[in-house]
């Protein structure tokens, strides 16, 4: 079975040229919690979804994959 991907988060980091390391600092997060998100592994919480936006300073829609074709 294929992994799904729910989040965008390693394309934003990419777009808005931060590093993983730089964002799991940020939320005193370990870095491989950050890379579990990235590689969809294991999915934020809300809570971490609305912090990692914030730090990007996106829309927290924007790290999420569309449900709309």
């Amino acid at each position: 079975m294929d992994k799904i991907n729910y989040n965008r988060i390693k394309a934003v980091l990419a777009e808005k040229d931060v590093t993983s390391k730089a964002l799991a600092k940020h939320l005193d997060k370990t870095e491989q919690t950050v890379s579990r998100w990235c590689t969809n592994d294991v999915q934020p919480s809300v809570e971490n979804l609305y912090q990692i936006a914030k730090f990007l300073d996106v829309d927290i829609r924007e790290l999420l994959v569309s449900t709309k074709s």
